[in-house]
């Protein structure tokens, strides 16, 4: 994954956010966007880096609105009742911000839907009629995801999705995961020790991706090692980057199943069968078989699957698999 290396590497992951989801009274209107799952579930795990994008340019609280006008491809910021442009001011702080950013070593940051400056997509674009279609993106967020392209972001709104939400704090872990086992210390030996501790996790996002990369660590592809690593994680966080879905997490909870054809008992097959067949049908969710699957990994020491990250890829705490 191509980024700076990170000055919190080793430590706690450092997340970018859009201040006003922290509680700070930054908004237009002197108001907050406080969100609960954020502050209080997501983050005692991590070290927020907040930021403004209004205020940091010099503008005050409280302030005009503003909104995005023009093509929504390259829309213009404009204040609403004096219809000041403040395009060319917002841009030129954000490309600043952004550097200042690369150094902070963030794992990804999260966004405040619908705003013209941090709405990461479907923000509204005024036309010179006053009609808005909801096809752009805030001028900070697009020049933020234009410097770091592979990051993970989201906006608070997409998280209340269970998978969304699920999908993108998974991410934010493996992206601290590369980095501390692997980006910083290119050797081949580590990158196979990742790969193969992520393997039922690739086949939870895409199947064939594990082959695929298996091969790319195996022969290198004919690069350097510090190359292969580079393509081994653009590839990895494309793979990440789609959800998992029902189907392929009872694929891999079967699969895993397959390692103790011999030492479960057939009624013990049956009811991890159930179990399996429960979550599939909408009835259980994802915790139940993975930690069933989890207590037998322990009863009969089966070091290969201990050492998948698939059967906690973040904090149990955050009870991200607990939804049906």
């Amino acid at each position: 994954m191509a980024n700076e290396t990170p000055s919190g590497a080793g430590g706690t992951m450092r997340l970018g956010i859009s201040a006003c989801l922290l509680g700070q009274a930054v908004r237009y209107d002197g108001g907050h966007k406080y969100d609960a799952f954020l502050v209080e579930t997501l983050g005692p795990f991590v070290e927020y880096v907040p930021v403004c994008p209004e205020v940091e340019c010099g503008l005050g609280v409280p302030r005009e609105a503003m909104r995005l006008v023009g093509e929504p491809a390259h829309p213009r910021l404009v204040t609403i009742r004096s219809r000041q442009d403040m395009t060319g001011r917002m841009e030129a702080w954000a490309r600043q911000r952004v550097e200042g950013l690369a150094r902070e070593g963030l794992c990804g940051f999260i966004f405040k839907s619908k705003s013209p400056s941090s709405g990461m997509e479907r923000v509204k674009v005024y036309n010179e009629h006053g009609l808005a279609a909801k096809a752009g993106t805030g001028i900070f967020a697009r020049i933020f995801m234009e410097r770091f392209p592979e990051l993970p972001v989201e906006e608070e709104g997409r998280l209340c999705d269970p998978v969304l939400r699920e999908n993108f704090i998974e991410r934010l872990f493996a992206v601290q995961r590369w980095r501390e086992g692997v980006q910083g210390d290119p050797r081949p030996a580590r990158l196979v020790a990742f790969h193969a501790a992520h393997k039922l996790l690739l086949m939870a996002h895409q199947p064939r991706a594990v082959s695929e990369l298996g091969r790319l660590v195996a022969a290198g592809d004919g690069r350097t090692c510090a190359a292969t690593v580079a393509a081994y994680g653009r590839r990895f966080f494309e793979v990440l980057a789609v959800p998992a879905t029902v189907r392929r997490h009872v694929n891999v909870l079967e699969h895993a199943m397959g390692y103790f054809k011999k030492e479960l008992t057939a009624d013990e097959k049956q009811e991890l069968l159930d179990v399996i067949g429960a979550y599939h049908r909408g009835l259980l969710p994802l915790i139940v078989p993975v930690t069933l699957l989890a207590h037998y990994v322990r009863k009969f020491r089966q070091e290969y699957l201990g050492a998948q990250v698939y059967f906690r890829p973040h904090p149990a705490e955050l009870r991200l698999r607990n939804h049906v």
